[in-house]
């Protein structure tokens, strides 16, 4: 290591640099510290985010299936336009139980589709009927 000073031994120079600062050539493992400490934080950040984000989703899967859908559509729309507003709309979706109107209109549907079969008059005549 070349002196910095030519009135001061190289002995006294490196006794008062802080022991972060690397002389040349050599690895600088503060740099190094740093950098593996940044990229593991972005990691688990990242993967907060993310788990955060899918909750309604993940709690959409007790409900029916139209609000599963409709709450994996907004998380999505919140995901990919970075609006929270979308995020708030899943989760209150996925907190509030809607009513299934589907089955029992489906049960109406069927009811009145075989009333209607057993009223409706016979086109075909007697001659059909016997082949």
């Amino acid at each position: 290591m070349a002196d910095i000073s030519p009135d001061l031994p190289a002995g006294l120079v490196v006794d008062h640099i802080p022991g972060f600062i690397t002389g040349p050539g050599q690895s600088d493992w503060l740099f190094q510290g740093v950098g593996i400490f940044v990229v593991l934080l972005i990691l688990v950040i990242g993967h907060f985010y993310l788990h955060l984000h899918s909750l309604p989703d993940r709690l959409a899967h007790r409900a029916n299936s139209t609000q599963l859908q409709v709450v994996g559509i907004l998380t999505l729309l919140a995901l990919f336009t970075h609006n929270n507003l979308f995020w708030v709309a899943a989760l209150l979706l996925v907190t509030i139980q809607l009513p299934d109107i589907v089955t029992p209109l489906t049960s109406i549907a069927r009811s009145l589709e075989a009333g209607r079969r057993d009223r409706q008059p016979d086109l075909a005549g007697p001659a059909e009927k016997e082949h």
